[in-house]
Formats: C-alpha cells, sequence, structure tokens
C-alpha cells in the first residue's frame, strides 16, 4: 500500500487546495467531550441509527421528537423496563415508524448501556476510552452486545456521536483493494484486522483521525 504523502498530495490536488481540504474533513470528538455525553443521548442515538438502517433519514428524524416521546427521552432506567404489551401498543401509535424488531431493539440497547455504564462509570467514559488503534474491536464489541448494530451500524453508530472511526463505506472498500490492503469488501475478521492496521500506519504517519483518513481514502476512487 502506498504512504500517507501520497493520500495527502492525491487529496490536495482533488480539493485544489490545503485549505478546502482541510474544510471539508470531519472532526472527531474529544474523549473529554465523549464523557461529557450522557447514556440518554447516547442510547437516543442507537435507536435513531437502528430506525435509519435501510429508512430515508430524512423521514426517521423528522418523526424523532415522537420518539423522545414515547420512549421517556431514552432514559435508559426507563425504557428498560418497557415490556411486549407496551411495545406492542407503540405499534399502534402512527406517529413513529411502527417496526417491531426495531422497537425491541430499543430496550435491550438500554440494557447494554446501564450494564456498560455499571461497569465503566458511563457509556461515555467507555466510548472515550476505547483505543481507536483497536475501532474494529468496539464494532464488534457493540454488534455482540447490542441489538441490531451489525454491519455497518455500529461504526457509523460511532461517527454519528464522534468517536473516531473509519467506515468501511463501497468506496472506502474499494480504495483499500486498489491499495493492495484487502482484496474484497471487509466483512471477515481477517480482513477487518487488516484495514485496522493499514489505517494505524495512515494514523502514525500522520497524526490524522481515522476518520479524516477515511474519508481522504474514499475520495481516492473514481466518482
Amino acid at each position: 500500500m502506498r504512504d500517507y504523502q501520497w493520500l495527502h498530495e492525491y487529496c490536495l490536488n482533488r480539493f485544489g487546495s490545503a485549505q478546502a481540504l482541510e474544510a471539508f474533513l470531519p472532526q472527531p470528538r474529544t474523549p473529554a467531550q465523549l464523557r461529557d455525553i450522557s447514556d440518554d443521548r447516547y442510547l437516543s442515538t442507537l435507536a435513531l441509527r437502528v430506525f435509519r438502517a435501510g429508512l430515508k433519514h430524512s423521514l426517521v428524524d423528522a418523526k424523532w421528537p415522537a420518539f423522545e416521546q414515547v420512549f421517556f427521552g431514552f432514559d435508559p432506567e426507563k425504557v428498560v423496563l418497557m415490556g411486549a404489551e407496551h411495545l406492542e401498543r407503540l405499534m399502534q401509535d402512527e406517529r413513529i415508524i411502527r417496526h417491531l424488531g426495531k422497537l425491541k431493539s430499543v430496550p435491550r440497547n438500554a440494557q447494554m448501556v446501564l450494564d456498560i455504564a455499571k461497569a465503566h462509570g458511563s457509556f461515555g467514559a467507555f466510548i472515550a476510552d476505547w483505543p481507536v488503534t483497536d475501532i474494529v474491536g468496539l464494532w464488534k464489541y457493540l454488534a455482540k452486545h447490542g441489538n441490531q448494530l451489525g454491519g455497518l451500524s455500529a461504526p457509523r453508530f460511532l461517527r454519528m456521536v464522534g468517536k473516531d472511526t473509519f467506515i468501511p463505506t463501497d468506496d472506502m472498500a474499494a480504495a483499500l483493494i486498489a491499495q493492495k490492503v484487502i482484496d474484497k469488501q471487509p466483512t471477515s475478521q481477517r480482513d477487518l484486522a487488516l484495514v485496522q492496521q493499514a489505517f494505524n500506519q495512515w494514523h502514525a504517519e500522520s497524526g490524522r483521525p481515522l476518520c479524516q483518513l477515511s474519508v481522504m481514502l474514499a475520495h481516492t476512487v473514481n466518482h
């Protein structure tokens, strides 16, 4: 694979100037900022990510104030108590998206948030302290202990809350294949480990966060 210098020069040429490039790139939150996010906001974003999957984001976002209301502001202590009968009643509420599987995921993910908060002080502390050099390990943890957080849902959730992560989109996978890091879409643990290794190298060379490297790399493929 090529080094960071090549990636930087490619993107400078594409964006026209260093100023334009920097203005385009995302900025992750600091560990302190991640700790400051309350558990209910993390649960709300987890639920938002689950409901956005496969649906038009603007449709879900427009209904989110109603979701906040019916899920008690996503207070995990309250949400975790919502049983099957409560969820069945929500299936009659026209203000929200009535998808039983996704509705069921909310109290299940509330339990995960509570379990993690009990062990680490808060869900935010857990997210903040996880090393970005093993960000794929955090995806795996969330997919295993949460509900409906497989595929790209865990990395997209992390990007939404501001945790530094790359996201293996089709463009990014194509770029990694072109760089001979992998030879197909990275879904296996082996391929994800190779991708993590490549990003760790570019991160060490540049000091840039993974989210910026991810966006830069995606722009090296033809659109």
